[in-house]
């Protein structure tokens, strides 16, 4: 594994290098979040009390019109805020500050890719997450903070209708988000440097079928525990397969790139911003990544004012009929200093 690990990390680190990325269950493993299929978790047994006709009818949209206590059992537990991101989930977001992310499609709804500070536009939630919550009748929107609110109270409803409301998870009998469509067509057409996918083993259509449409001028890339579908199927000379965890495989790469410590201080950064105190919404890494950009647009901006008040009493005090022309050079001659912009 080590000469395909080599191999990737010279095309990563190549000139103008695009990473776009399919992702499964896999790369959550290591956040601890519970599978509702294992009997040995306690969710299992919280959901065998509900006696569902089978486990996946938690996901059945017919079934929540019925019955939504099951989903709501399964929702409490899952609700982003109760578990961190995976170094997976990191490496995602360093290839954004690196700006050689293109795309992050990911057929999981923990969200964690959003908590992780990967920016909305760069990601494609094929099943959909609990970032939005709709109410199933008027479709009328509830921001998440209110809806977790009422989830403690029982079974959340609309404020306007008085119907249920869920997350925007595609439940079975539901159709795949629009984004999702739109968005695949375009990037099917596009040359990636290198197609990771991870964590999955793409059983489920159509999110199944997209490594095999990727371009072939692409490297495509196999982390996984087990080879599956296209790469085991119909295998191209340039796949590079890695047979392992999701973390430990890249742990390995991001050492070859030289990137740990600047995996390490996101990771690190993520974790204060996570457990910093007040109630968690999704809206709030977001917003809180933004507000640490604008503070220091903030600052700079201060700074910029203040020397040029300075150069406003400079001109002032020489009442000459060529005051603005001095101005304007005194204002030329300030140095701004602020966060490099380039992305």
């Amino acid at each position: 594994m080590d000469a395909k690990l080599k191999e990737l990390a010279t095309l990563i680190k190549g000139r103008d290098a695009k990473v776009i990325f399919f992702v499964g269950a896999g790369i959550s493993t290591n956040c601890g979040i519970p599978d509702f299929r294992s009997p040995k978790t306690g969710l299992y047994s919280n959901l065998q009390k509900l006696n569902l006709p089978f486990p996946e009818a938690v996901f059945d949209i017919n079934y929540f019109k019925k019955n939504p206590k099951a989903f709501y059992t399964l929702a409490e537990e899952m609700y982003p805020g109760k578990y961190l991101p995976s170094k997976f989930h990191y490496f995602i977001r360093l290839c954004q500050e690196k700006n050689i992310l293109k795309r992050c499609y990911t057929q999981n709804i923990d969200a964690l890719e959003r908590v992780a500070g990967v920016h909305e536009d760069f990601i494609v939630e094929a099943h959909g997450s609990f970032a939005k919550v709709h109410c199933i009748k008027c479709g009328t929107e509830m921001d998440s903070v209110t809806w977790k609110k009422l989830m403690k109270k029982g079974i959340p409803r609309c404020q306007k209708c008085d119907s249920y409301v869920k997350p925007d998870i595609v439940f079975f009998g539901e159709p795949l988000p629009a984004k999702f469509f739109e968005l695949w067509e375009k990037d099917r057409k596009d040359d990636f440097t290198v197609a990771i996918v991870a964590g999955t083993s793409l059983e489920v259509y159509p999110f199944a079928v997209l490594p095999a449409e990727i371009s072939s001028r692409t490297t495509r890339v196999l982390m996984n525990r087990e080879i599956c579908a296209d790469f085991e199927d119909c295998p191209r000379k340039s796949d590079l397969v890695m047979l392992a965890d999701c973390d430990h495989t890249i742990t390995k790469l991001v050492d070859l790139l030289g990137w740990h410590d600047d995996l390490e201080k996101l990771i690190q950064e993520g974790k204060k911003l996570i457990e910093s105190p007040g109630t968690f919404a999704l809206e709030d890494t977001t917003i809180k990544n933004e507000e640490k950009k604008v503070t220091k647009a903030e600052k700079t901006s201060k700074a910029l004012a203040k020397k040029v008040a300075e150069a406003e009493k400079v001109v002032s005090s020489r009442k000459t009929d060529n005051s603005v022309d001095d101005l304007i050079k005194g204002i030329e001659k300030i140095e701004i200093k602020g966060e490099d912009t380039k992305r």
